[in-house]
């Protein structure tokens, strides 16, 4: 079924490259699995500063087209999209990537991170650009502009009980996506891991399927999760940023002066989407809506070092059994930036 969609899909691309190639310019088609809201998702942000500054630098040598809620497939299939050249850009999320590149997956080190500073460090840095060209050197097809933000961190949400310790996740059904990375971090914190589709992940809370789920901050408040859950837990276990990428022929086939446009406008929709989310999160849309709905718990130091001690070592085991050896290496790198982003930005 999905081959069909693809198929259908490409056709239409087929007609759609045909009239833009009878146009003046160059359009890069740009789409995304969020909602067409500047102002709901960081992900619509970004696309839309980039297309804005593209649009104008360029005086229309190149135009930018944002197709967002998945309106030319899902997020795995725009990946493919990019790399095949029916569209030219996409961000995409680390589920998404994961099977085009596996080693995308170090990015789920759990209890990593001890701030959003720390993770624009890393993401801006040695990591980031190390990270980049081993996704452009595997997929080979593609340029990787940026790592935009998707929220935040990761908060735990359950219907059972307040999550304040370790202990606490004793015996409760937590989804995850179908990351077996994911799935080992929940079983390794003493909740059972069920994977679930995002679709169902609503009524499966709604029904008892699923006790509880995570995601960033602002997913858990426009998905409406307060409706069917009642503790949420600031764990912020997980940081998992989009890959911003665009197809490497059409970008090869742009001028020097076109490139490097792309490249400011790249960083201009990274910023946006941290700004974003940065204010979502503070907003009555994200933690200060939550705040008046939910049983919201942050925890201590102690707290996540304890979690992080109980995670930490399955999920380094996961890597080292289904990933490769330079997966091993990106691991390694990671972690020593994370670190001294860590010590970096911590307010002592």
């Amino acid at each position: 079924m999905k081959k069909t969609v693809y198929a259908l899909t490409v056709s239409a691309f087929a007609i759609l490259a045909a009239n833009a190639a009878m146009a003046d310019g160059k359009v890069l088609k740009f789409a995304h699995d969020n909602k067409a809201d500047a102002f709901e998702n960081p992900a619509h942000a970004c696309t839309g500063v980039f297309a804005n500054i593209v649009n104008a630098d360029t005086n229309g040598s190149v135009k930018v087209e944002v197709f967002p809620s998945n309106q030319l497939g899902s997020a795995s299939e725009h990946v493919q999209m990019v790399r095949d050249g029916f569209i030219q850009a996409t961000l995409t999320s680390t589920g998404a990537l994961a099977s085009y590149y596996p080693r995308i997956d170090v990015l789920n080190l759990p209890f990593a991170f001890g701030s959003n500073a720390a993770t624009y460090q890393v993401f801006d840095g040695e990591f980031g650009q190390t990270l980049a060209t081993d996704i452009e050197a595997t997929l080979g097809d593609v340029e990787v502009l940026g790592f935009p933000d998707t929220g935040g961190f990761f908060a735990v949400t359950n219907s059972k009980r307040s999550i304040a310790k370790l202990e606490d996740f004793d015996g409760i059904r937590i989804r995850t996506m179908t990351l077996p990375s994911h799935q080992a971090i929940i079983n390794a914190l003493g909740a059972e891991a069920y994977p679930l589709s995002w679709g169902e992940v609503y009524s499966g809370l709604q029904t008892g399927v699923i006790d509880g789920q995570m995601n960033p901050v602002p997913t858990v408040y426009f998905a409406k999760f307060n409706e069917v859950q009642k503790y949420m837990t600031l764990t912020n276990h997980l940081f998992s940023p989009y890959t911003l990428m665009i197809n490497k022929a059409f970008y090869d086939g742009l001028t020097e002066h076109e490139q490097k446009i792309l490249h400011y406008a790249a960083e201009s929709c990274v910023t946006a989407s941290r700004g974003l989310a940065r204010v979502i999160e503070a907003s009555d849309r994200g933690l200060a809506g939550l705040m008046d709905k939910m049983e919201v718990t942050a925890l201590s130091d102690d707290q996540r070092k304890a979690m992080a001690d109980a995670t930490q070592p399955a999920f380094e085991k996961h890597v080292k059994d289904n990933l490769d050896e330079k997966a091993g290496e990106l691991l390694t790198l990671f972690r020593d930036q994370v670190m001294k982003a860590n010590d970096n930005t911590y307010i002592k």
